[in-house]
């Protein structure tokens, strides 16, 4: 029940698959702050440049994990697969693939990859593991479907040998409300009644979000209609207000100040999400260690994964028995098979 940790960032994998029982030997980041970060939640510093990677240097595993950057590939040739990855970072997970074949792949991406250069780009990277021997099936998922109150929508390709993954039978969750993954009490940044509007009679959208209002920022001058300044508030995202009886937007990585206010009916109060609150929305643990600088932190884990999807797709790894030779039907428990497997070992 080993695995490695490949665009690891601050360990978003490795915490969902350590809550299962796996065991991560092996992680790799670039970044060097996120590898900072890594290295006091985890107790080790990953190997930073992943096209420096000797595969035949690495310890035995059995699934690789990675939250990979999206890049188009070329397509020029006739074929979709292993080749028209070269000069690609794709192309040093699937070097690692090809040697070490392990059982299980694990992929992370935005929901866009769907669409990413018309659809091509994900189209070779099927292909490509394909070639490498590997049984494909991919699904977007939504971490408000597993206990999470946030509209987070990622792509998850999963490779195995044999047997597709079926996720179909994912455990989901009752989409909890916002409010109940906040603190009561704390150092909140507030805003003032003159700095927002409050809209309506608002609705919540199926997704679960529930808009409220709007920030009070300055519009765009040139190209704006008359009579329509409060629509260019309204519209630029991250001036938008979502009440706590919904569900929290994704959260981004681009804004490093921070992104979306929130607002509590019961107190008439707009504020702004805590740090700490952004963290326990991705699943993360309330002990886990951030980076000091909070502008950093927020990039941080909006380029996370979120932790109990992850979570739950480790449990049906152990479920499906895709780590064994045997068929996965029926599935076993999860209890079971931890046990079967650490005998095997």
């Amino acid at each position: 029940m080993k695995f490695i940790d490949l665009f690891s960032g601050i360990g978003g994998f490795r915490q969902g698959f350590e809550k299962i029982g796996f065991e991560c030997v092996f992680s790799c980041e670039v970044n060097s702050k996120c590898r900072e970060v890594y290295q006091k939640n985890f107790g080790e510093v990953p190997f930073a440049d992943i096209s420096n990677i000797n595969p035949a240097d690495l310890a035995e595993f059995d699934i690789l994990v990675a939250g990979f950057p999206c890049q188009p590939f070329s397509i020029c040739g006739k074929k979709l697969g292993f080749e028209d990855t070269r000069g690609t970072l794709f192309f040093e997970i699937c070097k690692i693939i090809k040697i070490k074949q392990p059982k299980v792949i694990v992929l992370e991406n935005v929901k866009h990859l769907i669409h990413h250069d018309k659809g091509n780009t994900l189209k070779v990277i099927i292909a490509s593991l394909e070639d490498l021997g590997y049984s494909v099936n991919y699904k977007m998922l939504n971490a408000k479907d597993f206990g999470i109150p946030q509209h987070r929508e990622r792509i998850f390709i999963i490779a195995t040998k044999g047997k597709p993954f079926n996720f179909s039978r994912l455990t989901t969750q009752l989409t909890p409300q916002l409010r109940e993954f906040l603190d009561e009490t704390g150092d909140f940044e507030i805003l003032d009644k003159s700095e927002y509007t409050l809209i309506e009679s608002p609705r919540k959208q199926d997704s679960g979000l529930l808009f409220v209002g709007y920030r009070n920022k300055g519009t765009w001058k040139t190209g704006v209609r008359p009579n329509t300044e409060h629509l260019s508030r309204v519209h630029r995202q991250p001036n938008r207000i979502y009440s706590v009886e919904g569900v929290h937007p994704t959260i981004p990585s681009q804004e490093t100040s921070g992104r979306f206010f929130i607002y509590i009916p019961e107190q008439d109060m707009v504020r702004k999400l805590t740090l700490k609150e952004c963290y326990r929305l991705m699943g993360f643990p309330e002990n886990f260690k951030s980076y000091p600088s909070a502008g950093e932190s927020y990039k941080q884990i909006g380029n996370s994964v979120c932790v109990p999807v992850v979570e739950a797709i480790a449990k049906e790894i152990l479920s499906q028995n895709l780590l064994s030779n045997e068929s996965n039907e029926p599935p076993r428990k999860i209890e079971e098979y931890i046990q079967l497997v650490r005998l095997n070992c």
